[in-house]
């Protein structure tokens, strides 16, 4: 990051996993091999480094995503250790966004767990180059070949073993490298020392196999290894290596090794790995945008010459240094106390401290180049998603979208001098992060928040108080449903608004349409000037907008539904804003009542892991919850895995009745899916009255 190294010496790389798979382990140890600390941290323990904040600590999970700096082999590795848990889902997206590689840490015992599948589709859509790490080699049940075979099945993808472990569970402790075929195992408590002894005689057999394996499937992407292995050519370590790389880079095939963080066995090689197979800033393709003013498409080069461009993927309230903007440069070289221009907002910035970041310590640096990502100072526009460039190369680069909230409370200060001091909170939460909205609700006045999940809204509530010294009452959660449409229809309506003299008169006809799911809200105009003059369309859409947010049957918003105007009509001598506003609000509640409105909630994907003598009743469970079963899976250790979609409503308050309908030893994860109509009885019992 310091701008020493040239850009092939760095790697930007994030570790990414299902919960509880040893992502802040792994980071902990690589930071202990590489030198950035002296002692080993524990997540049971609250002693990680990456895992600073106090809930983060109490709760033994990540909540925010750090960003953390090593080095090993003269290489600099910005690593950025994300969460696990769904509910902070837009940590992971935001730092895939930026990265250029990825750890992808798996659960030795468990194989793919259904958030693997969810980071791994995110790392699919940014195609991002990665490498997987089964971790828990150590555990009873672990089993590496089942692990990869997951891989292939359950993540589509082509995965390659460029390791064979050496014993497993207790016996784990080592492995043998297929690629420069030596045999190393861990003997000393901290694992600093591996030693390199003979290749097991009990392995010999497996490891020629794989190791036969291993070289067939790089050569299949590699022409020239390709000739060699038809012409029986044993290929050297270096070339194996060479091609492996590129086609880690392509995303054809993905790396494996094996090991176990806790035990401080196979850290090392995860390190080597990272050097050897993920991407520098020089391998990715030069970054695309917009030029602002003609939207023409435009490349950025990762070379610290060329005009200066980054992506703002994180606001961060530092108690110390104020508010922060975590950024990705790009292209080009950003000095402290200069200033950058912001092209979405159009405004300049002032540059104030220039930050790498290290966790939740922070160091000074006097410029940031090309390739790194860093913590900046003094931005008052600047927002998650943001592109800061050169004002006189402006570029807009593609923005980060996240899920929208589906589960919302209620919250009140205890008294009325905590009311300001809430709202200012809620805003520096809402600044951190994306997937967290609030609003004033105008019925009740009451303060409404949003979020991805009740822990998501119980970790931000909990921050309210303590790091904002705000005393609130909370609500109990409610589910965030959505409206829509399930047939075209059309209106007109006309406006009169009385006004001293001559009535205010305008008419506009408006044509619904449902979407496919999705899809969101689209406006068209098909009026002619003479119907709507042009000046008064932006006016008819903010109406039409505004009306869709506040909902057809129950308050909800309107989703999946395209909007046209088709005509309408105006008094030249007595026509206003105000008239064309209501006519289209008008207009639009007419054509929506016979569109056949229907409410929409949100439907979660669910995953159930419980002894299988369980199964029956959290099957029925499920079923009376409104659930429909997608399928089961066998685990070790008589477990089995029962896959659900369930509405939301219906999950409330389930962590509680899995673990006292299986003796404690049942757990699920949840992650919204799509929304689906709601059913009559839940329709009716929301509107109040038969509907």
């Amino acid at each position: 990051m310091s701008g020493d190294n040239p850009l092939q010496w760095i790697r930007n790389i994030g570790i990414i996993a299902h919960i509880d798979a040893g992502k802040t382990t792994t980071t902990e140890r690589i930071l202990f091999y590489t030198g950035k600390t002296y002692r080993l941290g524990n997540v049971d323990e609250g002693t990680t480094v990456t895992d600073w904040m106090e809930q983060e600590r109490e709760r033994g999970i990540t909540i925010v995503s750090a960003a953390v700096t090593c080095e090993w082999r003269g290489h600099c590795i910005n690593i950025i250790d994300t969460p696990g848990h769904i509910d902070f889902t837009a940590e992971v997206q935001r730092s895939l966004r930026v990265l250029d590689g990825g750890v992808v840490v798996f659960d030795a015992v468990q194989g793919v767990e259904p958030q693997s599948e969810t980071v791994w589709r995110q790392a699919d859509r940014f195609k991002v180059p990665r490498i997987c790490f089964i971790n828990k080699m150590d555990r009873t049940g672990a089993d590496f070949w089942r692990s990869i075979n997951m891989i292939r099945e359950r993540l589509k993808a082509v995965p390659v073993a460029i390791q064979v472990p050496i014993g497993a569970e207790a016996s784990f402790k080592g492995h043998v490298d297929l690629i420069d075929m030596r045999a190393i195992t861990y003997h000393d408590e901290l694992g600093k020392e591996p030693e390199e002894v003979p290749i097991p005689a009990e392995l010999k057999r497996l490891v020629a196999e794989k190791r036969a394996a291993l070289v067939e499937a790089i050569a299949e992407t590699d022409d020239v290894l390709l000739a060699k292995y038809l012409e029986g050519e044993e290929p050297s370590s270096e070339e194996l290596r060479s091609a492996l790389r590129r086609s880690t880079l392509a995303n054809q095939l993905v790396p494996v090794l094996c090991g176990s963080a806790l035990r401080n066995k196979g850290v090392q090689p995860v390190l080597d790995a990272i050097i050897d197979y993920l991407p520098s800033p020089l391998d990715v393709p030069p970054i695309a945008g917009v030029e602002p003013a003609s939207g023409a498409s435009i490349e950025r080069r990762a070379d610290s010459q060329e005009p200066f461009s980054a992506l703002v993927f994180k606001i961060v309230n530092d108690s110390f240094v104020g508010r922060l903007a975590y950024l990705r440069v790009y292209s080009g070289t950003l000095r402290s106390n200069s200033s950058t221009f912001n092209s979405p907002k159009s405004r300049k910035e002032r540059v104030g401290h220039l930050l790498r970041m290290y966790a939740n310590r922070r160091e000074e640096l006097e410029q940031v180049t090309a390739g790194d990502i860093a913590a900046v100072g003094g931005l008052k526009f600047s927002f998650t998603g943001d592109t800061l460039c050169d004002p006189e190369h402006p570029i807009l680069l593609e923005t980060i979208c996240f899920p929208e909230p589906v589960i919302y409370e209620a919250i009140e200060p205890r008294s009325a001098a905590d009311e300001s001091k809430m709202l200012e909170a809620l805003k520096a939460l809402a600044d951190e992060d994306p997937t967290f909205r609030f609003r004033s609700d105008e019925n009740t006045g009451q303060t409404i928040i949003s979020g991805m999940g009740e822990l998501h809204l119980e970790i931000l509530v909990d921050r309210l108080v303590r790091e904002f010294r705000v005393q609130a009452r909370v609500g109990k959660p409610q589910v965030a449903y959505r409206e829509t449409i399930t047939r075209p229809a059309q209106a007109e309506a006309e406006a009169v608004l009385p006004r001293a003299g001559k009535p205010q008169i305008a008419r506009v006809a408006l044509t619904l349409a449902p979407l496919a799911k999705g899809k969101g809200f689209t406006f068209t105009n098909a009026a002619s000037a003479q119907q709507v003059p042009q000046v008064y369309v932006p006016v008819v859409r903010a109406a039409v907008e505004e009306s869709l947010s506040a909902g057809i049957l129950a308050g909800y918003p309107v989703v999946d539904i395209a909007v046209t105007l088709t005509g309408g009509a105006f008094d030249e001598t007595s026509v206003s804003e105000a008239a064309f506003s209501r006519a289209a609000v008008m207009a639009l509640q007419q054509a929506a009542e016979a569109a056949g409105p229907v409410l929409l909630e949100p439907v979660m994907r669910v995953e159930t892991v419980v002894p299988s003598e369980n199964v029956g009743d959290v099957m029925g469970d499920l079923n009376a919850r409104r659930g429909s079963i997608e399928g089961m899976e066998l685990l070790p250790g008589e477990m089995q895995a029962v896959r659900a979609h369930v509405p939301l409503s219906e999950m409330f308050g389930y962590a509680t009745v899995i673990r006292s309908n299986t003796q404690g030893r049942g757990s699920f994860t949840m992650e919204f899916d799509y929304y689906a109509p709601a059913p009559d009885e839940v329709t009716n019992r929301i509107l109040g009255s038969a509907y």
